[in-house]
Formats: C-alpha cells, sequence, structure tokens
C-alpha cells in the first residue's frame, strides 16, 4: 500500500508539473524546474516546488491551456487577496474555438461564458512562487 501512494503522488506530481507547463526540458535544467505563467497580460516567471496541498484555506486559480502555451493566473504579487502563491490548477479544454494563448483570467471566464472553452474541476494544488519578467 505505501508503495501505491508513493508512485501515485510521484505520478500526481509529475502531471502538476506538466499540468503548469513545467515539462522535462525544464526538469532536467539545474535548480527547480521552472516556467512562465500570465496573469493580468503581464508574464511571470515561476518555480515549481514540490508540494501537495490538501483542500482547506484559500487559493488562486492557474488555468492550463495546454500544449505549448502557457498558463494564465487569476491572481498575482500585489493584488488584493492575492494568497501568495497557493494555486488550484484547472485544466482548460478548447470546445468552440482554436487553441489560442490568453495572458489574463478575465478572457478567460469571457470564453468560458461564449461556449469557446470548459474550465475542469481542481486536478492540484500546490505553492510556487510569481516573479516579474
Amino acid at each position: 500500500m505505501l508503495k501505491y501512494k508513493f508512485v501515485l503522488t510521484a505520478f500526481a506530481f509529475a502531471l502538476a508539473l506538466t499540468a503548469v507547463g513545467l515539462t522535462t526540458p525544464a526538469v532536467a535544467q539545474i535548480g527547480p524546474p521552472g516556467g512562465t505563467i500570465y496573469a493580468h497580460d503581464m508574464a511571470y516567471k515561476t518555480v515549481a516546488t514540490p508540494t501537495d496541498l490538501p483542500n482547506h484555506g484559500k487559493f488562486d486559480a492557474i488555468y492550463v491551456l495546454g500544449g505549448d502555451l502557457a498558463p494564465v493566473s487569476e491572481a498575482a504579487p500585489g493584488d488584493r487577496g492575492y494568497n501568495g502563491g497557493r494555486w488550484e490548477v484547472r485544466i482548460v479544454t478548447f470546445t468552440g474555438a482554436s487553441p489560442m494563448q490568453y495572458t489574463n483570467a478575465e478572457d478567460i471566464m469571457a470564453a468560458e461564458s461564449r461556449g469557446d472553452i470548459e474550465i475542469g474541476d481542481v486536478v492540484k494544488r500546490f505553492v510556487c512562487p510569481l516573479v516579474r519578467n
């Protein structure tokens, strides 16, 4: 049972890294893996941390667009109510439009309202900082 939990945890961590756009080349670099996340039409750098948080407390959403598209955050440092890099990952599925790079959460919500995308349930909760490029 312990071995199963370890394999499941390792798989969930790998899935989360992929979900926030931190793919194999990033993992292979020296130091923690990192990538780009957009918030409020600005690009931020991030450093992934191997965390798996339980479902309690406050989180901000990261919308994962898939493919080579960078994820988008609903919040960033300096925002009122920013939760310090505590994230809930939500997968975006393009249903009525071709995949495209969004750079703010408001456009993602508008696309969902139009039926261009669907936003999935939370697949992962973790901590990582956002640093302005």
